[in-house]
């Protein structure tokens, strides 16, 4: 049985699923590809319930399959939006969101369906004395590869050299 061990000790212990890139370290034109995962109808439904979502094309399997344009449930634009997102969580510790651009649903996602995410490092600006702005896109694709979403990411990240990028 292990002992007790002091915080203090902890902390000397590398984070699990993190990473610590700083601005320096961004290089445009990185291209990375999630995990794929399959949306099932109990998250699906969970999620409307959470967001308060019950448009009859998410939520009523009759409407959508006998008034609805695709014959089947979506899932909400705001699901996809998340997972796709999460899948590229990377949880860096240096990095915090400033907002989003561009954000298009560009075809219908149904439950069931398998996504994953591509994202490509698309430039990066010094912004303010300890960090620098960086822009990254997220392309949500459903198997095979048609893509669903796009978006652009705008994040705030540390500089490991403030004092190069004072005078920007």
């Amino acid at each position: 049985m292990p002992e007790n061990t002091p915080l203090s000790d902890h902390k000397n212990i590398p984070l699990y699923n993190t990473e610590t890139w700083l601005y320096e370290d961004f290089e445009i034109g990185r291209k990375d590809r999630s995990i794929s995962r399959t949306i099932s109808e109990g998250e699906a439904m969970m999620f409307n319930g959470l967001v308060l979502d019950m448009h009859p094309y998410v939520g009523d399997q009759q409407f959508a399959e006998t008034e609805g344009l695709f014959g089947k449930r979506l899932v909400a634009g705001a699901m996809v939006f998340s997972l796709g997102l999460g899948l590229m969580a990377n949880n860096n510790v240096n990095t915090f969101s400033y907002g989003y651009d561009k954000l298009r649903f560009i075809k219908p996602v149904f439950i069931g369906d398998t996504i994953y995410t591509v994202r490509t490092h698309l430039n990066k600006t010094p912004k303010y004395n300890e960090m620098g702005l960086i822009t990254v896109s997220y392309e949500v694709y459903k198997q095979p590869g048609e893509l669903v979403l796009y978006c652009e990411h705008l994040q705030t990240v540390k500089y490991r050299n403030p004092e190069n990028f004072n005078n920007k």
